[in-house]
């Protein structure tokens, strides 16, 4: 008996729940979701991809994901950090992507916060990572949204500059980039 978090798949493949319905979600969950990343170009399209799934669905965001990259240079923060006010307006136009002016005017702030940083963005981000936890949590109800690492990660990166990296944002983003292991007990990717 599976645990009521967990689904298995077509595949006979027992998984976190949240990634049973649709393709995308189970190959993101699969291979992307809780694994460590370090690569601060990667980490800097998490951070903005991140934002941009504020009050929206991830999936929503995941499925656009491959519009964000052309519409923002792969993320590559010195040519994100170039664009200007005609770039927002193309941008403001552009259905493929989330036309939140507010949003996109924080990407190319971030990108700028990024490049003025003193320390690699993937220094500083994963300097707030959590010791691993001794457990897979038993069910999503012992998932947090918010921790003390994600507001401290949040506090600092406004104090940066950076913009729509609320605290449960980062916390979004430290599960994304495998900061945390949120994967729960009878998944096959849960330690």
């Amino acid at each position: 008996m599976l645990p009521s978090d967990v689904v298995l798949g077509d595949d006979g493949v027992a998984r976190c729940a949240w990634s049973a319905n649709d393709a995308e979600y189970r190959r993101y969950h699969d291979e992307e979701w809780g694994t460590p990343l370090r690569d601060p170009v990667r980490l800097f399209e998490k951070v903005c991809l991140e934002g941009f799934q504020a009050g929206l669905s991830w999936i929503t965001i995941l499925r656009r994901r491959p519009a964000f990259r052309e519409a923002f240079h792969g993320f590559d923060p010195a040519l994100v950090a170039a664009m200007g006010e005609a770039d927002v307006e193309r941008l403001l136009g552009d259905a493929r992507i989330i036309r939140h002016r507010g949003k996109i005017e924080a990407t190319i702030a971030n990108a700028r916060a990024t490049l003025a940083l003193d320390v690699p963005l993937d220094e500083l981000l994963w300097s707030f990572a959590p010791p691993p936890r001794p457990s897979a949590p038993a069910s999503f109800a012992e998932v947090p949204a918010v921790t003390d690492e994600s507001t401290a990660i949040s506090r600092e990166l406004r104090r940066r500059g950076f913009r729509f990296v609320g605290p449960t944002t980062m916390y979004a983003l430290m599960q994304s980039a495998g900061m945390v292991d949120d994967h729960v007990a009878g998944c096959f990717r849960a330690r």
